[in-house]
């Protein structure tokens, strides 16, 4: 067993892969061209050509293949080997046999293997490094991959003060007692879509906005409603602590979405 899966068999860690492996059920080349658009939009580039990609933390594998498929030379790689198994699907079936394209099991708290994996044009890591355990060291990890010039683009929870910390012990009750999973899945909705799934039934136009999710980087709602409450290890930062964080370390910012409440801050920095 991988130190992923012990971490997973103790309520440690959530199985994170498990989910993309069945998000991969639903995924259809809309949701690609999505997620293509996406990444166009936030990183103002139409062509990835003669850029190299690295994608910490690849999950689903959706972005190393939209980045592949706009010209970048790729390298994906995660934690958890149900994520690789995922990615590697994605590459075979959309890029067999790609040397462009490399896929391996790999942790960004890992100094020695990232060490041997270089810098890189843009350095990709969304919504992966508050789910280390340790983020701060991993995004200080995830900088130092970046070459001069390129680019950090990095998506991070926001911190919500006594909100977050009441998320963080449902995430663990998620993890632990299995038996709980049912009755935390349903608060998340209520939570999150209640009141959405509610003016989309009385507008007699029910599920409209769950099934409009697809705009948003191609994902899928209920997939990312799972990741959500599931999502252990948890830590989250204010837009300040990462833009100084960054800034400290020769970064400049060049774009950031914000969320208000639950969610992720989307944050692209260059490096000087």
């Amino acid at each position: 067993m991988s130190d992923a899966g012990r971490e997973t068999a103790r309520g440690d860690r959530f199985a994170f892969g498990r989910n993309w492996s069945r998000f991969l059920r639903v995924l259809n080349d809309d949701r690609v061209r999505q997620a293509e658009a996406s990444l166009r939009e936030m990183l103002e580039m139409n062509d990835l050509s003669g850029k190299s990609f690295l994608d910490i933390g690849s999950g689903s594998g959706l972005f190393s293949l939209a980045a592949r498929r706009l010209g970048a030379t790729v390298r994906s790689f995660d934690y958890d080997p149900h994520s690789v198994a995922c990615t590697e699907e994605l590459k075979r079936r959309y890029f067999p046999g790609d040397p462009e394209w490399a896929v391996e099991q790999g942790s960004v708290l890992d100094k020695d293997y990232l060490a041997r994996l270089g810098t890189w044009d843009i350095v990709y890591s969304w919504g992966v490094l508050h789910h280390t355990g340790n983020m701060w060291k991993a995004m200080e990890n995830a900088a130092g991959m970046v070459k001069p010039q390129g680019l950090l683009f990095i998506a991070i929870y926001n911190d919500e003060g006594g909100r977050s910390s009441r998320w963080a012990q449902l995430k663990q009750l998620y993890n632990r007692k299995p038996w709980a999973r049912p009755f935390l899945l349903a608060i998340g909705f209520l939570f999150f879509w209640g009141r959405t799934f509610l003016g989309d039934l009385l507008a007699l136009n029910p599920l409209a906005t769950w099934k409009a999710y697809i705009s948003q980087r191609g994902m899928s709602p209920w997939h990312d409603l799972v990741d959500w409450m599931g999502g252990w290890p948890f830590e989250v930062a204010t837009p300040e602590a990462v833009f100084n964080f960054c800034r400290g370390r020769g970064f400049t910012l060049q774009r950031l979405l914000t969320r208000q409440g639950s969610g992720n801050n989307e944050y692209i920095f260059l490096k000087g």
